[in-house]
């Protein structure tokens, strides 16, 4: 007997004692399946993507589905195209295709796999087998995992990604090599082509992502201080905010910032109730009170004022587009009003969602419907809907698969489908909304017939026996999207209200709910979804109960343990006002009110309806125009323009300098210098100075030798403080 036969049988026989029993053979190399086994290696190496080959016309002649949505195509592409030079079965090697990717030709995009790779000789394997496509019949991707699901890491640290695919017949094989990864925050983690993660030097949460064949998986990691508290102090929490937020602060091992100062609170409060700051009388007051209930009456006092439907009207206009290009300045006006008054009397979230979706009939008496002139198209409206109340992005899915999520085009289609039948029509009413036809739409690629159907559940291709798809099933779309039970509906509220109060979703974007893209502290959104749903929905509950919260009334100023912590809630997180928030608080505070082209006198910016007022400083400060339902859409984001406006803005100095303003007011009724001060920084900051501001405040007015001179040095600190840090951000 040979030799190297007699050592592999050794060599069998060892192995069947170690493993206490007979050794399965090995497996079978399986037949190649074009979808499976090809279209990954396309997507892996960006032959597919929107920049290459997968962009819409294609490069050099040659064009692949984005993604690789549609591998017949693909396959097409591939065998038939280009005189079938791209793939050349009886000589793989002169294959046009492994030529370019290998560098053997050149190739705009440069030499993508190696020869020596497995890849490329999987891709050689399949040329020499003749370009099997492969049977429908064949395993697919049930799911992939992650490994190892470590749920710390440390600073510093480094890991080694294994992406582990299961098939529908029980298979599991690693897919590595040909899984994308990503991940949510590159300033805690990054992770290359290859699955190799780095932690970087800030504590925090992060998610790392891995995609294949459509299937993803995440594994949540948080990555704790170095520094160790020992003992870690005891914080008594107000409500499950705190105890939820706390525990994860623990684990990171940062402690939270000490209770904000009443001034604090009473600023922080205003604004983000009702985008307003209070009057010198009304910070005066409260500051003197002395009664522990007074934080809580406060919040209810603003919850019961107009101002707040005002405030929060002008967020859910932004998001419903009330855009007067689109809609006309009557209806535009309309949609707004209707907006306005459910927030007014307290309409829930829910039955402000139902409304909107099942709008019909005369739009004078349904202006909410307005909303599908803003969208009119099927696929407009369902993106819409899907982003806006369930923070659920599903455009991409309209052309191929997500790229980052599940969603296919069935899923888009199954939405687009219940505003398939939607009709408008001009009658001598108005514009009347109305349901015509089928919740129906042809799948572009399959021309099958997609009925309307929610996300996540099963395509339905064919009407079910003793059911319809005729007539308006969008009262269906509106019951199954407010279920308390629907999986995101009620968290997506919920990280909107909470990110406008804490300045940061739980969610990031917070429009963006997916798979890929987990919450910073999963228990705590599910804990909030789960209060709204509690208070029956009621928008003003849930604020309630954020407002109560001691995390919410953190303060802004940091120490050593949390001072990088910009995502765990550790303390206060400095807001960029609003550019509607910011000119009402220059016109409030300098006592010279703004006048808007088209709107009554006394008009505050926060209750514009019309985003296309044409006003400078709106713009620069990055009012919304409204032509998208995107968050992204609003800038909040300083800019230098911005602070070289506030610094030389003649509308600025007219209102400080103003006969009929604030300054000239005080330095003629208030002739101490001190009160002056005093009431200055209550007008503006909404609190008293500090020993050292009074000193330098009181010198600067001294130089005054005249009444004059005295009321320009009032002007000069007045314009000192509009352009603080203090002034323009909410903390």
């Amino acid at each position: 007997m040979p030799r190297n036969v007699l050592a592999a049988g050794c060599l069998f026989a060892l192995l069947a004692w170690l493993g206490g029993g007979s050794v399965a053979r090995a497996e079978e190399q399986r037949p190649l399946n074009f979808e499976n086994d090809l279209v990954p290696i396309f997507s892996k190496y960006g032959c597919n993507s929107s920049g290459c080959h997968g962009k819409a016309e294609g490069q050099n002649g040659f064009k692949l589905s984005v993604f690789g949505f549609d591998p017949a195509a693909d396959y097409q592409a591939l065998t038939r195209e280009g005189r079938g030079r791209r793939v050349f079965p009886a000589a793989p090697e002169k294959s046009l295709l492994l030529l370019k990717i290998s560098g053997g030709l050149p190739h705009g995009g440069g030499v993508r796999i190696d020869a020596q790779r497995p890849e490329f000789t999987l891709l050689r394997r399949w040329i020499a087998e003749g370009l099997p496509v492969g049977s429908p019949s064949d395993p697919q991707v049930a799911k992939i995992e992650i490994s190892p699901r470590e749920e710390t890491l440390a600073i510093g640290q480094t890991v080694q990604l294994r992406v582990t695919a299961t098939y529908t017949d029980g298979r599991r094989a690693d897919v590595t090599r040909l899984a994308k990864f990503q991940t949510n925050n590159e300033g805690l983690a990054t992770v290359d082509d290859d699955g190799l993660a780095a932690i970087g030097h800030t504590p925090g949460v992060a998610a790392l992502m891995a995609s294949f064949m459509g299937a993803v998986d995440t594994v949540h990691t948080l990555i704790p201080r170095v520094e160790k508290v020992q003992p870690y102090p005891p914080v008594v929490p107000f409500n499950f905010i705190d105890e939820l937020v706390y525990r994860r602060l623990q684990q990171l091992q940062m402690v939270p910032a000490e209770l904000g100062d009443d001034a604090e609170f009473l600023r922080r409060v205003h604004l983000d109730l009702i985008g307003g700051l209070p009057t010198a009388e009304e910070a005066r007051r409260f500051l003197a009170d002395s009664s522990p209930q007074k934080r809580a009456r406060l919040v209810e006092a603003l919850l019961a004022r107009p101002e707040f439907a005002d405030f929060w009207a002008l967020h859910w206009a932004d998001l419903l587009r009330v855009d007067r290009q689109a809609l006309g300045p009557k209806s535009a006006f309309e949609e707004y009003q209707w907006i306005r008054q459910s927030l007014l009397v307290g309409k829930p979230l829910d039955q402000l969602a139902r409304d909107i979706i099942s709008a019909e009939g005369p739009l004078a008496e349904s202006p909410q419907g307005n909303l599908f002139r803003a969208a009119p198209l099927p696929g407009q409206a369902a993106s819409m809907i899907s982003q806006v109340f369930l923070g659920v992005r599903i455009e991409c899915a309209q052309c191929h698969h997500h790229p980052f999520d599940r969603w296919t085009q069935n899923d888009f289609l199954g939405m687009a489908a219940y505003f398939a039948p939607l009709q408008r029509k001009e009658t001598p009413r108005g514009v009347v909304l109305f349901a015509e036809g089928e919740s129906a739409l042809p799948h572009p690629r399959t021309h099958e017939k997609v009925l309307a159907h929610p996300l996540g559940q099963a395509a339905i291709t064919a009407t079910p026996p003793g059911d319809t798809s005729q007539g308006d099933k969008r009262r269906e779309l509106a019951a199954w999207l407010t279920a308390p039970e629907n999986p995101w509906f009620a968290r997506n509220l919920a990280n909107r209200v909470w990110a406008r109060m804490l300045g940061r979703g739980l969610v990031e974007p917070v429009d963006d709910f997916r798979a890929t893209n987990p919450p910073s502290n999963p228990l705590l959104l599910d804990a909030l979804a789960a209060e709204l749903v509690k208070q029956k929905f009621d928008l003003r509950g849930l604020i309630r109960v954020i407002a109560a919260s001691r995390t919410y009334q953190h303060s802004s100023h940091s120490h050593p343990t949390n001072q990088l912590d910009e995502q765990n809630y550790s303390r206060a997180l400095f807001k960029r006002l609003d550019a509607e928030v910011l000119l009402d608080a220059v016109s409030q505070t300098t006592g010279v009110a703004e006048k808007f082209a088209g709107a009554p006198a006394g008009t505050r910016a926060i209750q514009l309806w019309d985003s296309q007022v044409d006003h400078d400083f709106l713009r620069l400060f990055g009012r919304p125009m409204r032509q998208s339902v995107c968050e992204c859409e609003r800038v909040v984001e300083p800019s230098v323009g911005q602070v070289l406006h506030l610094l030389n803005s003649q509308r600025v100095q007219e209102k400080l300098s103003s006969e009929q303003g604030f300054i000239a007011r005080l330095a003629q009724r208030e002739p101490d210098n001190g009160r002056a001060i005093d009431e200055l920084y209550l007008t503006l900051f909404s609190r008293h100075p500090a020993e050292g501001e009074q000193k330098i405040a009181a010198a600067h007015l001294q130089r005054g030798a005249d009444s004059a001179a005295r009321r320009l040095a009032l002007e000069d600190l007045a314009w000192t403080m509009l352009n603080s840090l203090e002034f323009v951000f909410n903390h």
